[in-house]
């Protein structure tokens, strides 16, 4: 019998400021929520105001990890060691694994006035922490999208739906990464699989999740803009919208169990690591 996966912490997320002064919200990499295996980092950006993330995060080092970036709306441009240029745009994602290292910069631009999206950080084993960079930039055109007969739709970043294979691929951690929208009065289950890392990040609208943990006293609670949900292991999640759309994040992936080491921008295994990541930085041999 399938195992419907538990709702097990609510997390808050808190704003933080980063890069040249770009105001975000932050759930994961905070004192409340540090790290959750596979994933280090979690933010969500968006303003009307400029003043909030013009500023951007230019030119700075990654080593140990990749980071991925889903555009709402508004407009960055990249431009990386590896002689890389691209314009992200509504909807498009970018996949950057820095292994071995990279520096890059990420300059952000409204469109219309707005500005907003997320950036996850995902860890990588040991045995790929020095891999080769690799840069992936994938137009909202090649992303799949599936419309059910109730209206709710799933756009499929990474993982696999029904047989329909995500944008992204060839990822260590196995990940799962969709954008689901539930319209008033209708339901979502996602088949997860078992022993992998979940939680959903609710950002429009509110809905529930079924099967709460014990201790809310509830089969299922009402969760509204902006949360983050961490789920329990299991088989599956459920959630159901009810007066409004409901829409949020849902990601998982295959968690690591390797100790972390981490630096700002650099996470490796030990501090030895890390010592030689900022010795190479200041030797200019950072980039291999």
């Amino acid at each position: 019998m399938k195992k419907l996966r538990k709702v097990i912490e609510i997390i808050d997320p808190v704003y933080v400021m980063e890069g040249a002064g770009v105001k975000l919200k932050r759930s994961i990499a905070t004192q409340k929520l540090d790290y959750l295996d596979p994933f280090l980092l979690f933010d969500h950006f968006g303003s009307d105001d400029p003043e909030d993330y013009i500023a951007g995060f230019p030119m700075h080092p990654h080593r140990g990890i990749e980071t991925v970036t889903y555009l709402l709306d508004g407009v960055v441009k990249h431009e990386d060691s590896m002689g890389n240029l691209g314009i992200l745009e509504k909807d498009d994602v970018q996949w950057m694994t820095s292994g071995s290292g990279i520096i890059h910069e990420e300059m952000p631009r409204p469109y219309n006035g707005k500005m907003e999206g997320f950036q996850l950080w995902v860890n990588l084993p040991s045995k790929l922490k020095m891999t080769t960079p690799r840069y992936q930039e994938i137009k909202s055109s090649r992303i799949p999208e599936i419309k059910s007969e109730d209206g709710t739709i799933i756009k499929i970043i990474a993982g696999e739906i029904r047989g329909i294979k995500g944008a992204v691929n060839e990822i260590f951690t196995d990940p799962t990464y969709l954008d689901v929208t539930i319209p008033a009065g209708s339901s979502f289950e996602q088949s997860i699989k078992p022993g992998h890392t979940t939680f959903a990040y609710v950002f429009q609208g509110e809905g529930t999740f079924e099967d709460l943990d014990p201790k809310y006293e509830e089969n299922e609670t009402t969760v509204h803009a902006t949360k983050l949900i961490i789920f329990g292991d299991g088989d599956y999640i459920k959630a159901k919208s009810k007066k409004q759309p409901f829409r949020f994040l849902l990601i998982s992936g295959k968690p690591l169990y390797e100790p972390i080491a981490r630096y700002g921008p650099f996470v490796m295994n030990t501090r030895e690591e890390i010592e030689q990541a900022i010795e190479d930085l200041q030797n200019h041999e950072f980039v291999k």
